[in-house]
């Protein structure tokens, strides 16, 4: 089974952007921030995200004890608010300690 360079390459590339996904999430909710929001400044920082990815991964980190949430119905509209709990900074931190390492080691790898 041959498949083209561009499939090929297309399925490495969401295999990696997989990864990093739940780094990129929690590195943005260090300040309160509703799902729609996060969608809009992950796309800004160039991670583009769809509210059916979003969502369940929210709830699953939730579940896991990374984040913490709470509504706002000062507005019109209700909005569901996420943060880092302790431990989800704590976790943040480790992951990026690895994802640093990982990059620096892979970068010296490509370089090489």
């Amino acid at each position: 089974m041959n498949l083209d360079k561009k499939e090929l390459i297309s399925g490495f590339v969401l295999e990696l952007r997989r990864g990093t996904v739940v780094l990129c999430v929690l590195a943005k909710l260090r300040e309160p921030t509703y799902g729609y929001n996060l969608i809009a400044e992950l796309a800004d920082s160039g991670v583009a995200i769809e509210a059916n990815t979003l969502y369940p991964l929210l709830r699953r980190l939730e579940g896991q004890g990374l984040l913490c949430s709470s509504w706002n119905t000062d507005g019109a509209k209700p909005r569901k608010y996420y943060v880092l709990t302790a431990f989800g900074g704590e976790v943040l931190a480790e992951m990026r300690a690895h994802w640093l390492g990982n990059v620096r080691d892979i970068q010296r790898l490509l370089e090489g």
